[in-house]
């Protein structure tokens, strides 16, 4: 093969910043320029960087900027003749290393990289404090995208249109799915979580360098309260960071030309994507993703051998574990070289550049393994892979990466949806809202009616029955009979038959 068109990923840089006060932060543009630097060190080539041609940076929501990428370019002296700002999505950060390999090997880049940072952490600080920041003038009119701008109406007037309130849906139907009690479930996610925090603690980038105890994350306490059942404050995505990573790539002919040293070097050999309906009550059910096993099974596919590692995308135990199953993972595995966005951290968007990075250092030091590097987006939504390992694709890159058309044709039919469910009708999936007490909110169940048809319908704090009927762990409510009534507001309510 043409060693100029043999894409290599050569260098990780990251940053973890924890000052005293928010005032000496890094801001966003900050953190990333000196990721940028780092990664080019890391590689053993910082000249590289002053040849860095293409540059994917990762959606930044922390800080209001009127141009990220001209705040970025301005501290790194330079501007790329290709520079983009990406969209939100967990996994864009594999999306932007799959296409940035893809330009090289079709010979329109030579120097690429992805970067992205966060500084939420000190932002919230800073709030808190009534502490103005001394970072790039902001946009007043900057406005960052959420659910409620593309779920149902209902949803969003339930609560359920955050990511900490729809992936529990997902949790109880796989639990229900896998025949699990909700105890055998939860301490199924908490043991997961446990290790995951084993990682973090010696991950020297992770926020969060403490382990956990299974009993620890999965109880709940005045340090680790409910939130969205199943899930525990120390189950969620962890967003209050000040982190920052960036992936530097190149040829294989370029990296030699510059003396990085072969074992240094890791080959994409391929990758897949495909996407879930963007409003998850449009989906066929809750107990998998298609489009998250398409992406999987192609992977699978290129690897051949199987995974030597993984890095299976973790804000809530119920997609690592969907798909550790799919991958058919031994129990006990840990999917995971960073850390998991609950202890390693969660820089929004940016996490998966942090776990390419950690999974460039293990395969440095694993030799001659496929490794997995899995990202999420959105509620289940957007799935990209990518398949890691020290030697080049025997054949090189496959240019198409979609599985669309496969993940579209598993998808079974969609259940129409009532906007007003009335009637007999048993519960599909559901969750349970508390406040920052710890005390049960409403408890809101997707169900199905007599019909066929979907609704969606609360239950009132003040049903006490109905409330600790849906908390209890000894069996599923999945699939439990009752009625939907509207209440004087309109809105469905779901009661014990």
């Amino acid at each position: 093969m043409d060693e100029t068109r043999i894409p290599v990923l050569i260098g990780a840089g990251e940053v973890v910043d924890r000052p005293a006060e928010p005032r000496l932060a890094l801001e966003p543009a900050a953190l990333m320029a000196e990721a940028l630097r780092r990664a080019a060190e890391d590689a053993g080539a910082p000249a590289l960087l002053e040849a860095l041609d293409s540059l994917d940076i990762v959606n930044s929501v922390s800080w209001p900027y009127h141009d990220l990428p001209a705040a970025l370019a301005a501290r790194l002296g330079r501007a790329p003749r290709r520079l983009v700002y990406g969209p939100v999505g967990g996994e864009s950060p594999v999306r932007f290393l799959h296409e940035a390999a893809l330009r090289i090997a079709r010979g329109e880049s030579e120097v690429s990289a992805v970067v992205g940072g966060e500084a939420t952490h000190a932002v919230a600080q800073a709030r808190k404090a009534g502490i103005e920041l001394p970072w790039t003038e902001p946009d007043p009119h900057w406005r960052r995208t959420r659910g409620r701008d593309f779920l149902h109406p209902l949803a969003v007037r339930l609560g359920v249109a955050d990511p900490v309130t729809v992936y529990p849906f997902y949790e109880n139907a796989v639990e229900a799915y896998l025949g699990q009690s909700p105890a055998e479930g939860q301490a199924e996610s908490a043991a997961l979580w446990s290790a995951f925090s084993g990682v973090a603690a010696r991950n020297p980038a992770a926020w969060l360098k403490r382990e956990y105890g299974a009993k620890e994350v999965g109880t709940a306490s005045p340090a680790n309260r409910p939130i969205a059942y199943p899930y525990t404050k120390l189950q969620v995505a962890n967003p209050m960071v000040n982190q920052g990573a960036a992936l530097l790539l190149t040829s294989l002919a370029r990296a030699q030309a510059a003396g990085v040293p072969e074992e240094r070097m890791a080959f994409i050999q391929g990758g897949a994507a495909a996407v879930e309906p963007r409003d998850y009550l449009n989906r066929d059910h809750y107990h998998e993703a298609h489009a998250q096993n398409a992406v999987l099974d192609a992977c699978a596919r290129i690897a051949g051998e199987g995974f030597g590692i993984c890095e299976l995308y973790s804000c809530f135990p119920c997609v690592p574990k969907m798909a550790a199953r799919r991958l058919g993972l031994p129990q006990g595995a840990v999917p995971t070289t960073t850390g998991g966005l609950t202890f390693f951290g969660a820089p929004l968007n940016n996490y998966m550049t942090h776990a390419a990075a950690a999974m460039l250092r293990a395969l440095r030091a694993a030799g001659d393994q496929p490794a997995l590097l899995y990202g999420q987006g959105e509620f289940v939504t957007k799935h990209h892979a990518v398949v890691l390992a020290r030697r080049p694709a025997p054949g090189g890159l496959a240019p198409d990466y979609s599985v669309q058309a496969e993940a579209d044709s598993r998808r079974g039919p969609v259940p129409d949806f009532a906007e007003a469910a009335e009637g007999a009708a048993r519960i599909e999936t559901f969750t349970v809202l508390h406040d920052r007490q710890g005390a049960p909110e409403q408890g809101v169940v997707i169900l199905r009616l007599e019909n066929g048809r979907r609704g969606l319908a609360r239950v009132p704090a003040g049903d006490e029955a109905a409330i600790a009927l849906l908390l209890r762990r000894d069996r599923t409510l999945v699939g439990t009979p009752g009625r939907a009534v509207l209440a004087a507001d309109g809105v469905a309510e779901w009661r014990l038959a």
